[in-house]
């Protein structure tokens, strides 16, 4: 698995839009992407088509802040 830093925006009612960035583990960037849409629409009630990713950037294991995607990457 890799460690990719995953940013953009979702739709909320009281703003306009609000900035996200989370680091997931995933084995590539199109599989980062599904889970990010997934684990943000769930966790915010929201439509996919409310969620815009902006940057998928991967991630060197010293970069990783994340304890969980640590132990994912095996670190």
């Amino acid at each position: 698995m890799k460690a990719f830093l995953v940013s953009g925006t979702y739709a909320d009612p009281r703003q306009k839009q609000q900035p996200f960035a989370i680091e997931m583990a995933a084995d590539d960037e199109a599989a980062v992407k599904e889970k990010a849409l997934s684990t943000i629409g769930s966790k915010h009630k929201l439509k996919r088509w409310q969620i815009t990713i902006a940057d998928v950037k991967e991630l060197s294991a010293d970069e990783v802040t994340n304890h969980v995607v640590k132990y994912q990457i095996g670190e």
